[in-house]
């Protein structure tokens, strides 16, 4: 998600500051995605220059209050319905990872794999622990990552297995 469209769907919801979207967003997303308060003015401030969003007055505290306008919601609603293509997602570390180790000289591939699984399965007490007690949205958001880490955990088990059977097992 990009910060851009995670802040439009707050602002969505009504008129917000940067540190509200910014507590907010962190709050919908389990915390797993923090925010710069930087981040949050520097992405509103590109937003209002392209019509997404509108600066209301200053409250009393001096704080501008920042509002979606009908071009927001458009570019909303364009992101809500467009699938998330799989190639749009950032690279996956790990994969390169696994990959070099299995051609680079003197590494023990088995145990990149298993220093992994390790560290993916306390990822995954840590995350059922403090998926307990979350609210809705935060429980998705802890969901997918248990989904992803039990998908990592599985394709561990299958580069264990090529690993096994291959000839070039580690070098």
């Amino acid at each position: 998600m990009s910060i851009r469209h995670g802040l439009l769907a707050l602002l969505s919801q009504g008129a917000r500051y940067g540190y509200q979207l910014r507590a907010e967003f962190e709050a919908s997303t389990g915390a797993t995605w923090p925010l710069n308060i930087g981040q949050v003015y520097t992405t509103l401030s590109r937003m209002e220059r392209d019509g997404l969003v509108a600066p209301g007055e200053q409250d009393e505290q001096g704080r501008v209050v920042y509002a979606i306008t009908e071009s927001g919601r458009s570019e909303l609603e364009r992101w809500f319905s467009t699938p998330i293509v799989q190639s749009d997602r950032p690279r996956d570390e790990l994969v390169i990872k696994l990959a070099m180790a299995v051609t680079a000289p003197g590494v023990d591939v088995r145990g990149v794999v298993q220093a992994q699984r390790s560290a993916t399965m306390r990822a995954l007490q840590t995350l059922t622990r403090a998926k307990r007690g979350a609210d809705l949205p935060q429980r998705l958001v802890y969901d997918s990552m248990i989904f992803q880490a039990e998908a990592e955990q599985r394709w561990l088990d299958h580069c264990e297995a090529v690993l096994g059977a291959s000839p070039q097992e580690s070098q």
